[in-house]
């Protein structure tokens, strides 16, 4: 059903309240607000921290349907005279979940794995699932190729890949499920370091510069200078790789 947002700061949905409806922006724009605590608190600073505006053909709500969970975030119209469509509970799981939500849904599974990404909100592991493209790549297969611009990020979902250096008939590194690579080549804007080969059939999943820069902000600092235990990064001590 359709419905109009006459007025600017209208709270659509509050983060913590339970959710019946799925919406899709027709007309005008709304602001997305996280506040770390899981609910909407009184005062100022109450709705949290601005994480992203929903622009006219974008959409919100659907956490909260497809999980039966709490809402994840508050929206609020960031500009007068906009319109929204409402999508019921049975309705939205009818249409939408066995398509398009089942494949984010597999993702956000995946994400929750990565230990780089466990200090994220829901909202923001949601926002990554819908940017993520998976590739497949065969044995012997590059991924990425030493001197080449870095154009995309990557997560290994399955199977192994080797790192070589040029002049190096052995890897200098090895990666495996959870892994990740090529993000400083985005951070800074550097040529690829290294070059990336499938050991195995190798499933990746992919996110492109533009999406990396604007929704992995909140890691930037951790794939930086972090070294997980037990998990081989592409931000590790090995200096022939801090460009990868």
């Amino acid at each position: 059903m359709e419905k109009p947002i006459p007025t600017k700061g209208i709270k659509v949905i509050a983060q913590g309240d339970s959710g019946d409806y799925f919406y899709v922006v027709e007309k005008g724009s709304f602001d997305v607000y996280v506040n770390r605590t899981g609910t909407l608190q009184a005062g100022i600073d109450g709705l949290g921290q601005k994480v992203d505006t929903i622009e006219a053909g974008g959409s919100f709500g659907e956490l909260a349907l497809m999980y039966n969970a709490p809402r994840a975030a508050t929206v609020m119209s960031a500009e007068t005279h906009c319109t929204l469509w409402a999508l019921d509970r049975l309705t939205f799981r009818r249409i939408l979940m066995e398509s398009t939500f089942a494949r984010r849904r597999m993702y956000e599974n995946f994400l929750e794995e990565v230990p780089l990404l466990a200090t994220l909100t829901p909202y923001e592991r949601s926002k990554i699932a819908d940017a993520l493209e998976t590739q497949k790549f065969t044995p012997g297969a590059v991924i990425i190729r030493e001197g080449d611009p870095g154009l995309s990020f990557y997560l290994v979902e399955s199977g192994e890949a080797d790192v070589f250096k040029k002049g190096s008939d052995s890897p200098v590194k090895h990666y495996e499920k959870g892994d990740f690579f090529g993000e400083l080549a985005l951070l800074n804007d550097a040529p690829r370091a290294a070059t990336v080969v499938a050991r195995t059939d190798l499933k990746v999943a992919t996110l492109g510069k533009s999406a990396f820069q604007r929704l992995l902000g909140p890691v930037e600092g951790i794939m930086r200078r972090t070294k997980y235990v037990g998990v081989k990064t592409g931000v590790e001590d090995l200096d022939p790789l801090q460009t990868l």
